[in-house]
């Protein structure tokens, strides 16, 4: 066995895992309390990588900038999570909340309209061309060699970040005032109101949540890959939903898990499978078919509860 390609792969996979892991979690929060599959999710990350891009270039990068560049990744992060969460939060008061107490079909083609709004929106406002992040002058290439793993500097800051994010996530969900509020309001909604949890703000607040770490893989994604366009979203939140559904739609440790099982199951397939590079997609969603007929609640999901 190739130990050198094994190694390389799990880092390619952990790397895109990360990313997925970080979308995946908006798509199962929101589920968790308003069972809607927001399938906008995906174009807000592309939304990030343009707020990301804009940022850098806005403060002369990559060749021109005078500021540390530790400096200007961390504004690319915050100037992204920030506009992202202001927009998932624009998205569920104009194009969900109207439509709480409709039929579950109604937001569904809601979140389709805002996912093809969004595509098209940054077709008309940035263009077609594609947008490069040039991080070879701007972080540039070096990589860390451990025996037989090499690992580039834009890998480990997405792997290492994006674990960051899901640890402040989880222990804000488990420990905070506003995180028990969330559990409880995604337990059921009519009784947390009841107990005087304003649900409006619990709902808008996780739409920031998801939507800022979205951002922040929407950024990752172009440190790592370079180039973003406006269609970029589409793919990549079909695969943080795919990751989602394999973890559990609803259960924030399976969106986690599940976008590492997706990301790894991409990267292996594209090293070992037949054709990988040209069918990884292929062999991803092959996956998703998998789970859900062996599991379909996802491998952290629990099956829903029917009333008598």
């Amino acid at each position: 066995m190739d130990w050198s390609l094994f190694l390389n792969l799990t880092v390619s996979g952990l790397t895109l895992g990360a990313m997925y892991a970080l979308i995946a979690l908006g798509y199962s929060m929101v589920y968790g309390i308003l069972k809607l599959l927001n399938f906008a999710h995906g174009d807000v990350f592309m939304v990030g990588a343009y707020i990301g891009w804009f940022v850098l270039h806005g403060l002369g990068g990559p060749l021109g900038t005078d500021i540390a560049p530790d400096l200007v990744l961390l504004l690319m992060f915050v100037g992204a999570m920030l506009g992202c969460g202001v927009l998932g939060v624009g998205i569920e008061r104009f194009a969900y909340r109207p439509l709480r107490k409709a039929p579950r079909i109604a937001p569904l083609i809601s979140a389709l309209g805002v996912s093809i709004f969004l595509q098209n929106s940054a077709l008309l406002i940035f263009g077609a061309a594609f947008r490069d992040y040039d991080t070879y002058h701007f972080v540039g290439v070096k990589t860390f060699q451990v025996g037989n793993l090499f690992i580039s500097g834009p890998e480990l800051l997405t792997i290492g970040a994006a674990i960051g994010l899901m640890i402040a996530l989880t222990l804000f969900v488990d420990r905070s005032r506003t995180g028990k509020a969330m559990r409880s309001t995604s337990y059921d909604r009519e009784a947390a109101s009841m107990m005087g949890i304003d649900v409006d703000r619990v709902i808008a607040i996780t739409f920031f949540i998801g939507s800022a770490l979205a951002g922040a893989a929407g950024v990752m994604w172009g440190l790592v890959f370079g180039q973003i366009y406006n269609y970029m979203g589409f793919i990549v939140g079909l695969k943080a939903f795919t990751a989602a559904v394999v973890g559990g739609i609803g259960s924030i440790p399976g969106a986690m898990v599940g976008g590492f099982i997706v990301g790894l199951a991409e990267a292996y397939s594209t090293g070992y499978l037949p054709q990988g590079s040209i069918f990884a997609n292929l062999y991803v969603f092959a996956l998703l078919i998998l789970v859900i007929l062996i599991k379909p609640s996802g491998l952290f999901g629990q099956a829903a509860i029917t009333k008598a």
